[in-house]
C-alpha cells in the first residue's frame, strides 16, 4: 500500500479540504450505494461498523481510520446500537507546473484514490485534530479555513509516518511495550484500563494478562507509578507547588494524589521534597527501579499479588480513598478489583438482554425481601432488562445520569447527576444541592464517593458501564427510548419512588396546560397544516421525528400537529435524516420548527434555497437555539409545548 511513489504524489499535490462532518447513525439504519462526491478519511468515533467500499469490506472499530477515493461506492452496515464517524472530504491536485513522470505515475498508483484501513498507534493525538479541525471548521471564517488545512497536513503526517514505519523490515513492537509508550507519552491524561486497550487495539482482558506476564503488573498500576516517579522527580528537581505537580502528573486533587504518594513512598510529598532535598535521591526511590524496568521490559518477575489500583472513572486513576466509613472502604476495594482486568465479574452477562424496565413491570413491596424491622432497610423487587434486582423500598442517595426532570418533578433531587444536566436550562436552577459527577456519564469514582443507595442509569444491562455501576450500588437500567413521553416517564418513576399521588397530580396539571395550548395552536393553525422539525448546523440540515428533540416532542406529540405527508412514515420510522438543499422542499412542511445557534430568521428569508419555501415566505418559521430545542424531559416539553402554541397564536 505505501511506497516512495505514494509519499512523492502527496509530497506534489495541492490539497483543498471540502467539508468535514460528524455523523451519527443508529441501529437499523444502512447506507446503500453512495457514491463518495470526493476523496475522504474516516475517523471511527464510537460504536462498531462495516464499511464496503467498491466490493471490499472494511470492519471499523473506534480509532479505525479508513481513505476512500473519489467516486467510490460506499455502504455501511451498524454492528452495534450507534455508530459515530468524523468525515473529511479533501481534493488532491497537480499542479500544471508538476513534472511529466509524477502525472504518469498518477495513471497507475493514485494515492488519493486508493481504499486502506489504518489503526493509528496513537489515536487519541489524531482524534484531538480530528477534533480540532472540526472546530475550526464550524467558524468557517478565512483563518479558520487556515487553520484546518495546517492541521490536515499535520494529520496527514501522522498516518503516512506510521504507514512508512510499518512498511519497513523492523519487527513490530509486543503489545506490553506499546502500551508502555503510550503510558509514558500520555501518563497526564485521562486513561482507564478500557481507554488503554481501546487505542492500542485490544481487549481489556487480553491487554491486561500480556502485560502482567511481560512486567508483573497490571496496566493501570504501572501507569500509577510512572505518574508517582514523575512527580518524585519534579519535587525534587523543581519548586512547584504540590497542586501544580499533581495536575501536572494527572490528578486534579491534590490531596487525593498526596494519599497516592504516601502510599507509594511512605512519606507525603512535602517530607519527600524536604528530605530528597538534604539526603539527595534515596537509596529506596522505586523511581530508578522504574527507569531501569522499563528499559528491560519483560525481565521482571511475575508477581501473585494482582493491583488493587485499578481505574475507575474517566478522569483519574482511582485508588484507595478515606471514607468515614469502613463499609464505604471496603465498597471501593471490592469495586476496584471487580473491575480489574483478571476479574471474572459477570452480573450484567447474566440477562437475556439489554432491554431496560418496562414501566408496568415494577413490583411493589411484597415482590422485596425485608431485610430488617427498620424501614431503611427494606428492599423490594423490581424488574430491569428481564432481570429481577433488590432496590432500597424507600431509596434517600440516589444518583441519576438521565431522566432527571422526572426526579424534580416528584419533589426527588438526586445527590448526583453528570454536568451536562446544568446545561439544560428548564433545570439548571432547580439542582441546588446536587453533585456534578462528570461530564456525560460521570465518573464512576464521584459516584463512590456519593455512596449512593440507587443508581438510575440509561445505559442497558449489557453495558459493561452497568457493570461497573450495579457493583456500586443496586442499578436501575431505563436505556433512551423504553419511555416514550411523560406519561410514561413519570407514571414509572411515580411508582418506582412510591410517588403515585404526586405522579398523578402533576401529569394532571400537565395533561391540562398541554390541552389549553393545544387547543390555542389548532384555533391559529389552518386544518391539515404540516410541520417540519429541523435543525440547520453550519452546511448540514436534519430532519426529526418526534422523540429526538428539537421540537418533536411538543410538536407531534403534545400539540398533535404531523409532518408532511410523503414523508411523515420515513420521519417518525427512522426519527432523523440528513437533507440536502435540493431534497429541502420536499421535507418542509407549511410551518418548520428550526433549531440553528447562528441564524436568524433573516438569514434563513435571505437565503436562495430556503427563501423560496412557503414557510419561510409566509413567515412560519419558529427559529430557536439548541440551548432550548434539544431538552426533552417532562418539564422541557412542557416549557417548549406552551412557548410554541404562544407564538402560533400570534402568527394567526
Amino acid at each position: 500500500m505505501f511506497d516512495h511513489e505514494h509519499i512523492a504524489s502527496w509530497n506534489h499535490a495541492s490539497i483543498k479540504v471540502l467539508d468535514i462532518r460528524h455523523m451519527i447513525m443508529q441501529k437499523g439504519e444502512e447506507l446503500r450505494a453512495f457514491q463518495l462526491p470526493a476523496s475522504m478519511f474516516l475517523f471511527a468515533a464510537r460504536g462498531g461498523a462495516v464499511i464496503t467500499l467498491d466490493g471490499t469490506e472494511y470492519p471499523l472499530r473506534p480509532f479505525h481510520v479508513l481513505h476512500g477515493g473519489k467516486g467510490s461506492i460506499m455502504d455501511i452496515r451498524l454492528r452495534e446500537e450507534q455508530w459515530e464517524y468524523d468525515l473529511i472530504y479533501y481534493k488532491a491536485t497537480l499542479p500544471l507546473s508538476s513534472r511529466q513522470d509524477m502525472t504518469e505515475l498518477q495513471a497507475y498508483t493514485n494515492p488519493f484514490r486508493m481504499a486502506y484501513q489504518l489503526m493509528p498507534d496513537d489515536p487519541l493525538s489524531l482524534f484531538h485534530i480530528v477534533e480540532a479541525m472540526r472546530r475550526e471548521w464550524l467558524i468557517a471564517g478565512p483563518f479558520e479555513k487556515f487553520q484546518v488545512k495546517s492541521m490536515f497536513y499535520e494529520l496527514l503526517g501522522m498516518m503516512l509516518r506510521q504507514m512508512h514505519r510499518q512498511s519497513g523490515e523492523a519487527a513490530k513492537q509486543d503489545l506490553a511495550t506499546r502500551a508502555v509508550h503510550y503510558m509514558e507519552k500520555h501518563y497526564a491524561e485521562r486513561i482507564s484500563l478500557e481507554s488503554l486497550a481501546a487505542a492500542l487495539n485490544y481487549s481489556a482482558a487480553h491487554l491486561s494478562d500480556t502485560f502482567k506476564k511481560h512486567t508483573g503488573y497490571s496496566p493501570i498500576d504501572y501507569l500509577l507509578r510512572i505518574r508517582m516517579e514523575k512527580a518524585a522527580s519534579l519535587l525534587v528537581d523543581t519548586e512547584g507547588s504540590i497542586r501544580e505537580i499533581a495536575k501536572y502528573v494527572g490528578y486534579a486533587d491534590p490531596y487525593y494524589f498526596g494519599r497516592l504518594f504516601k502510599k507509594m513512598f511512605g512519606a507525603s510529598p512535602l517530607h519527600y521534597r524536604k528530605k530528597q532535598g538534604k539526603d539527595g535521591r534515596s537509596e529506596q526511590n522505586p523511581s530508578a527501579i522504574l527507569r531501569s524496568s522499563i528499559a528491560r521490559l519483560g525481565e521482571w518477575g511475575h508477581t501473585d499479588n494482582d493491583n488493587c489500583y485499578q481505574q475507575q472513572s474517566r478522569g483519574e486513576v482511582s485508588m484507595y480513598r478515606s471514607f468515614s466509613s469502613t463499609t464505604a472502604a471496603t465498597l471501593l476495594l471490592c469495586l476496584t478489583l471487580l473491575l480489574s482486568a483478571c476479574s471474572g465479574g459477570n452480573a450484567a452477562s447474566n440477562t437475556a438482554n439489554g432491554a431496560g424496565p418496562s414501566p408496568n413491570v415494577t413490583e411493589g413491596a411484597s415482590g422485596g425481601q425485608t431485610q430488617s424491622n427498620t424501614a431503611d432497610n427494606e428492599t423490594r423487587t423490581v424488574i430491569s432488562g428481564g432481570k429481577e434486582i433488590q432496590i432500597p423500598a424507600h431509596p434517600k442517595r440516589i444518583v441519576a445520569d438521565q431522566y432527571l426532570g422526572s426526579f424534580i418533578v416528584l419533589g426527588v433531587t438526586p445527590i448526583g447527576t453528570p454536568g451536562l444536566h446544568w446545561d439544560n436550562p428548564y433545570l439548571s436552577e432547580l439542582l441546588d444541592g446536587v453533585v456534578d459527577i462528570g461530564d456525560v456519564n460521570g465518573s464512576l469514582e464521584k459516584v463512590v464517593d456519593l455512596q449512593p443507595d440507587l443508581i438510575v442509569t440509561g445505559a442497558s444491562m449489557d453495558d459493561a458501564r452497568y457493570e461497573q455501576l450495579s457493583k456500586i450500588a443496586p442499578t436501575l437500567s431505563v436505556p433512551y427510548g423504553n419511555l416514550k413521553n411523560a406519561q410514561e416517564e413519570l407514571t414509572y418513576f411515580g411508582e418506582l419512588l412510591g410517588k403515585e399521588k404526586e405522579a398523578k397530580a402533576w401529569l394532571e396539571d400537565y395533561d391540562r396546560r398541554i390541552a389549553a395550548a393545544k387547543e390555542k395552536a389548532h384555533q391559529a393553525v389552518s386544518e391539515g397544516a404540516s410541520f417540519s422539525i429541523i435543525e440547520w448546523a453550519d452546511n448540514s440540515i436534519y430532519v426529526y421525528g418526534d422523540n429526538f428533540g428539537r421540537g418533536g416532542q411538543p410538536v407531534y406529540q403534545a400539540l398533535g400537529f404531523n409532518p408532511p405527508s410523503g414523508v411523515a412514515s420515513e420521519i417518525m420510522e427512522k426519527q432523523w435524516a440528513s437533507l440536502s438543499n435540493e431534497v429541502l422542499p420536499k421535507y418542509a412542511g407549511d410551518y418548520i420548527i428550526l433549531t440553528s445557534n447562528d441564524r436568524s430568521l433573516e438569514d434563513v428569508k435571505a437565503d436562495p434555497i430556503w427563501g423560496t419555501l412557503d414557510a419561510v415566505k409566509n413567515d412560519r418559521v419558529y427559529v430557536w437555539k439548541e440551548e432550548r430545542s434539544w431538552y426533552y424531559d417532562p418539564l422541557a416539553v412542557l416549557s417548549q409545548t406552551e412557548e410554541l402554541a404562544d407564538w402560533l397564536a400570534g402568527q394567526k
